[in-house]
Protein backbone atom coordinates (compact mmCIF):
# COMPACT_ATOMS: atom_id res chain seq x y z
CA UNK A 1 0.00 0.00 0.00
CA UNK A 2 0.87 3.77 -0.79
CA UNK A 3 -0.23 5.52 2.70
CA UNK A 4 -0.25 9.31 2.25
CA UNK A 5 -1.20 12.71 4.42
CA UNK A 6 -2.68 15.00 2.66
CA UNK A 7 -3.98 18.97 3.22
CA UNK A 8 -2.94 21.86 4.93
CA UNK A 9 0.04 21.71 7.45
CA UNK A 10 -0.89 20.78 10.68
CA UNK A 11 -4.60 19.85 9.41
CA UNK A 12 -3.91 16.60 7.60
CA UNK A 13 -5.77 13.77 6.60
CA UNK A 14 -4.94 10.11 6.01
CA UNK A 15 -5.24 8.77 2.75
CA UNK A 16 -4.23 6.17 0.11
CA UNK A 17 -2.70 6.27 -3.49
CA UNK A 18 -4.51 3.31 -5.45
CA UNK A 19 -2.55 1.04 -8.16
CA UNK A 20 -4.46 2.89 -10.79
CA UNK A 21 -2.99 6.12 -8.97
CA UNK A 22 -6.13 7.45 -7.77
CA UNK A 23 -5.88 9.14 -4.75
CA UNK A 24 -8.61 7.54 -2.02
CA UNK A 25 -9.68 8.80 1.88
CA UNK A 26 -9.11 6.43 4.36
CA UNK A 27 -10.58 9.34 6.93
CA UNK A 28 -12.98 7.19 7.84
CA UNK A 29 -11.67 4.11 8.48
CA UNK A 30 -8.40 5.14 10.54
CA UNK A 31 -7.62 8.96 12.37
CA UNK A 32 -4.18 8.83 11.15
CA UNK A 33 -1.35 7.38 9.90
CA UNK A 34 1.37 6.89 12.53
CA UNK A 35 3.27 4.71 14.70
CA UNK A 36 0.14 3.33 16.23
CA UNK A 37 -1.59 2.55 12.82
CA UNK A 38 1.60 0.47 11.62
CA UNK A 39 1.69 -1.63 14.90
CA UNK A 40 -2.22 -2.61 14.33
CA UNK A 41 -2.56 -5.79 12.11
CA UNK A 42 -6.39 -5.25 12.39
CA UNK A 43 -5.96 -1.31 11.34
CA UNK A 44 -4.16 -2.31 8.28
CA UNK A 45 -6.08 -5.14 7.60
CA UNK A 46 -9.08 -2.85 7.15
CA UNK A 47 -7.31 -0.42 4.96
CA UNK A 48 -6.42 -3.27 2.60
CA UNK A 49 -9.84 -5.07 2.69
CA UNK A 50 -11.61 -1.66 1.98
CA UNK A 51 -9.28 -0.75 -0.87
CA UNK A 52 -9.73 -4.53 -2.39
CA UNK A 53 -13.78 -3.93 -2.06
CA UNK A 54 -13.38 -0.19 -3.71
CA UNK A 55 -15.20 1.58 -0.51
CA UNK A 56 -12.80 3.92 -0.47
CA UNK A 57 -14.09 7.46 -1.61
CA UNK A 58 -11.94 9.15 -3.81
CA UNK A 59 -10.01 12.49 -3.28
CA UNK A 60 -9.73 15.57 -5.63
CA UNK A 61 -6.12 15.81 -5.78
CA UNK A 62 -6.20 19.18 -7.49
CA UNK A 63 -3.83 22.17 -5.31
CA UNK A 64 -4.41 19.39 -2.48
CA UNK A 65 -0.80 19.76 -0.52
CA UNK A 66 0.91 16.44 0.50
CA UNK A 67 2.20 16.39 3.70
CA UNK A 68 4.75 13.82 5.41
CA UNK A 69 3.39 10.51 5.14
CA UNK A 70 3.78 9.70 8.98
CA UNK A 71 2.46 11.85 11.81
CA UNK A 72 3.68 12.02 15.18
CA UNK A 73 7.12 10.42 14.34
CA UNK A 74 9.26 9.73 17.45
CA UNK A 75 12.40 9.87 16.52
CA UNK A 76 14.84 10.41 13.43
CA UNK A 77 18.01 8.71 13.55
CA UNK A 78 20.44 8.82 11.03
CA UNK A 79 23.16 6.88 9.09
CA UNK A 80 26.09 8.74 8.00
CA UNK A 81 28.68 7.48 5.52
CA UNK A 82 26.69 4.85 4.38
CA UNK A 83 28.00 4.52 0.42
CA UNK A 84 30.65 3.07 -0.47
CA UNK A 85 30.86 5.75 -3.38
CA UNK A 86 30.01 8.44 -1.40
CA UNK A 87 32.79 7.43 1.35
CA UNK A 88 34.75 7.66 -2.01
CA UNK A 89 33.84 11.17 -3.33
CA UNK A 90 34.27 12.82 0.35
CA UNK A 91 38.00 11.42 0.81
CA UNK A 92 36.64 9.54 4.02
CA UNK A 93 37.37 6.44 5.48
CA UNK A 94 34.31 3.54 5.31
CA UNK A 95 33.07 3.27 9.03
CA UNK A 96 33.87 -0.06 10.45
CA UNK A 97 30.58 1.03 12.24
CA UNK A 98 27.48 2.44 11.28
CA UNK A 99 27.65 6.04 12.21
CA UNK A 100 24.46 7.62 14.21
CA UNK A 101 23.05 11.18 14.74
CA UNK A 102 19.95 12.31 14.99
CA UNK A 103 17.49 14.79 13.58
CA UNK A 104 14.82 15.90 15.58
CA UNK A 105 11.04 15.37 14.63
CA UNK A 106 10.67 18.52 13.87
CA UNK A 107 12.31 19.06 11.00
CA UNK A 108 10.24 16.85 8.64
CA UNK A 109 8.14 18.76 6.19
CA UNK A 110 6.03 17.56 3.32
CA UNK A 111 7.93 16.14 0.24
CA UNK A 112 7.26 19.48 -1.60
CA UNK A 113 7.26 22.16 0.69
CA UNK A 114 10.30 24.99 0.64
CA UNK A 115 13.21 24.40 2.38
CA UNK A 116 14.63 27.35 4.20
CA UNK A 117 18.29 28.20 3.82
CA UNK A 118 19.46 29.01 7.47
CA UNK A 119 20.75 32.41 8.28
CA UNK A 120 24.31 32.95 7.62
CA UNK A 121 24.24 29.34 5.35
CA UNK A 122 26.69 29.21 2.52
CA UNK A 123 27.16 25.60 2.78
CA UNK A 124 23.61 24.17 2.04
CA UNK A 125 24.27 20.59 1.20
CA UNK A 126 21.27 17.99 -0.69
CA UNK A 127 21.33 14.10 0.29
CA UNK A 128 18.38 11.79 -1.44
CA UNK A 129 18.29 8.99 1.59
CA UNK A 130 16.37 5.68 1.59
CA UNK A 131 14.21 6.02 4.69
CA UNK A 132 12.84 2.91 7.12
CA UNK A 133 9.39 3.31 9.41
CA UNK A 134 9.70 0.89 12.39
CA UNK A 135 6.03 -0.88 12.45
CA UNK A 136 7.11 -2.89 15.33
CA UNK A 137 9.21 -2.49 19.10
CA UNK A 138 12.64 -3.28 18.02
CA UNK A 139 15.22 -4.09 21.64
CA UNK A 140 18.62 -6.29 20.85
CA UNK A 141 17.41 -7.77 17.31
CA UNK A 142 19.56 -10.67 16.89
CA UNK A 143 19.49 -11.37 13.01
CA UNK A 144 18.60 -9.58 9.86
CA UNK A 145 15.27 -11.62 9.19
CA UNK A 146 13.92 -10.38 12.32
CA UNK A 147 15.17 -6.56 11.56
CA UNK A 148 13.42 -6.72 8.27
CA UNK A 149 10.32 -8.07 9.89
CA UNK A 150 9.99 -4.89 12.19
CA UNK A 151 10.02 -2.44 9.14
CA UNK A 152 6.65 -1.19 8.46
CA UNK A 153 7.72 0.62 4.92
CA UNK A 154 9.86 2.96 3.05
CA UNK A 155 9.86 6.80 1.93
CA UNK A 156 12.00 9.29 0.15
CA UNK A 157 14.10 11.32 2.70
CA UNK A 158 15.78 14.16 1.81
CA UNK A 159 18.17 15.09 4.45
CA UNK A 160 19.18 18.15 3.53
CA UNK A 161 22.71 19.19 5.68
CA UNK A 162 24.30 22.47 6.46
CA UNK A 163 27.87 21.56 5.59
CA UNK A 164 29.79 24.33 7.67
CA UNK A 165 27.63 24.04 10.16
CA UNK A 166 28.01 20.24 10.45
CA UNK A 167 31.83 19.75 10.22
CA UNK A 168 32.96 23.21 10.69
CA UNK A 169 31.41 24.04 13.67
CA UNK A 170 33.42 22.15 16.54
CA UNK A 171 30.94 19.23 18.31
CA UNK A 172 28.62 16.65 16.87
CA UNK A 173 27.23 16.70 13.28
CA UNK A 174 23.79 17.73 14.38
CA UNK A 175 24.30 21.81 14.34
CA UNK A 176 24.10 20.82 10.60
CA UNK A 177 21.30 18.63 10.27
CA UNK A 178 18.46 20.44 12.36
CA UNK A 179 17.56 23.24 10.85
CA UNK A 180 14.00 23.86 10.12
CA UNK A 181 12.34 22.42 7.54
CA UNK A 182 15.66 20.21 6.81
CA UNK A 183 14.18 16.75 6.63
CA UNK A 184 11.48 16.80 3.49
CA UNK A 185 9.63 13.68 4.15
CA UNK A 186 7.13 11.40 1.33
CA UNK A 187 5.01 11.48 -0.80
CA UNK A 188 3.99 8.13 0.39
CA UNK A 189 4.93 5.65 2.87
CA UNK A 190 5.33 2.23 0.89
CA UNK A 191 4.42 -0.70 3.01
CA UNK A 192 7.37 -3.23 2.95
CA UNK A 193 5.65 -5.96 0.73
CA UNK A 194 5.77 -3.37 -2.22
CA UNK A 195 9.26 -3.32 -1.86
CA UNK A 196 10.87 -6.57 -1.86
CA UNK A 197 14.57 -6.01 -1.94
CA UNK A 198 15.15 -2.82 -0.34
CA UNK A 199 18.93 -3.50 -1.86
CA UNK A 200 17.98 -2.85 -5.36
CA UNK A 201 16.62 0.78 -5.40
CA UNK A 202 17.89 3.36 -7.40
CA UNK A 203 18.21 6.93 -6.26
CA UNK A 204 18.08 10.41 -7.81
CA UNK A 205 18.42 13.92 -7.28
CA UNK A 206 18.55 17.24 -9.16
CA UNK A 207 19.34 20.68 -8.73
CA UNK A 208 17.65 23.02 -11.37
CA UNK A 209 16.95 20.35 -13.70
CA UNK A 210 20.80 19.03 -13.86
CA UNK A 211 21.05 15.25 -12.55
CA UNK A 212 23.23 15.31 -9.49
CA UNK A 213 22.79 11.68 -7.44
CA UNK A 214 22.47 8.56 -9.61
CA UNK A 215 22.86 6.01 -7.41
CA UNK A 216 21.38 2.79 -5.84
CA UNK A 217 21.04 0.85 -2.78
CA UNK A 218 23.18 -1.70 -4.07
CA UNK A 219 25.88 0.57 -2.60
CA UNK A 220 24.84 1.06 0.79
CA UNK A 221 28.31 -0.29 2.99
CA UNK A 222 25.56 -1.28 5.64
CA UNK A 223 22.24 -2.88 4.04
CA UNK A 224 18.44 -1.97 5.63
CA UNK A 225 18.78 -5.14 7.81
CA UNK A 226 21.65 -4.63 9.11
CA UNK A 227 21.34 -0.72 9.77
CA UNK A 228 17.98 -1.93 11.79
CA UNK A 229 19.43 -4.58 13.58
CA UNK A 230 22.56 -2.74 14.71
CA UNK A 231 20.60 0.37 16.24
CA UNK A 232 18.29 -1.57 18.13
CA UNK A 233 21.01 -2.76 20.39
CA UNK A 234 21.79 0.64 21.39
CA UNK A 235 18.06 2.71 21.57
CA UNK A 236 14.99 0.72 21.39
CA UNK A 237 12.60 1.66 18.26
CA UNK A 238 9.43 2.31 18.50
CA UNK A 239 6.32 2.04 15.81
CA UNK A 240 6.46 5.30 13.93
CA UNK A 241 10.45 5.97 14.36
CA UNK A 242 12.63 6.79 11.21
CA UNK A 243 15.95 5.51 10.16
CA UNK A 244 17.50 7.66 7.35
CA UNK A 245 20.09 5.35 5.59
CA UNK A 246 22.97 7.30 4.36
CA UNK A 247 22.88 9.38 0.95
CA UNK A 248 24.99 7.91 -2.17
CA UNK A 249 27.77 9.95 -4.15
CA UNK A 250 26.98 12.97 -6.03
CA UNK A 251 26.64 15.95 -2.69
CA UNK A 252 28.27 19.49 -3.52
CA UNK A 253 30.38 18.30 -0.70
CA UNK A 254 32.27 16.06 -2.72
CA UNK A 255 32.45 18.28 -6.04
CA UNK A 256 35.86 20.25 -7.35
CA UNK A 257 35.72 23.76 -5.85
CA UNK A 258 33.80 26.21 -6.03
CA UNK A 259 31.18 24.06 -4.62
CA UNK A 260 27.52 24.23 -5.99
CA UNK A 261 25.97 24.89 -2.44
CA UNK A 262 21.97 25.59 -2.74
CA UNK A 263 21.04 29.21 -2.90
CA UNK A 264 17.90 30.75 -2.38
CA UNK A 265 15.83 29.91 -5.68
CA UNK A 266 17.05 27.00 -6.19
CA UNK A 267 14.89 23.68 -7.00
CA UNK A 268 15.63 20.55 -6.09
CA UNK A 269 13.39 17.21 -7.42
CA UNK A 270 14.83 13.83 -5.70
CA UNK A 271 12.88 10.22 -6.44
CA UNK A 272 13.45 6.42 -5.44
CA UNK A 273 12.55 4.15 -7.88
CA UNK A 274 8.97 3.08 -5.94
CA UNK A 275 8.88 5.32 -2.93
CA UNK A 276 7.45 7.85 -5.29
CA UNK A 277 9.28 11.95 -6.01
CA UNK A 278 10.03 15.13 -4.34
CA UNK A 279 10.23 18.74 -5.36
CA UNK A 280 11.17 21.88 -3.31
CA UNK A 281 12.07 25.62 -4.07
CA UNK A 282 14.53 26.73 -1.44
CA UNK A 283 14.32 30.26 0.47
CA UNK A 284 16.14 32.28 2.69
CA UNK A 285 15.19 31.87 6.28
Amino acid sequence: MKLLRVGTAGAERPALLDAEGTLRDLSGIVPEIDGALLADGAALGRIRAATEAGELPALDATGLRIGPPLARIGKVVCIGLNYHDHARETGAEPPAEPVIFFKAADTVVGPNDTVLVPRGSTKTDWEVELAIVIGRTARYLESREEALAHVAGYAVSHDVSEREFQIERGGTWDKGKNCETFNPFGPWLVTADEVPDPQNLSLKLWVNGELKQDGTTAEQIFPVAEVVRYVSHFMTLYPGDVINTGTPAGVALGQPDPKPFLRSGDVVELEIEGLGRQRQELKDA
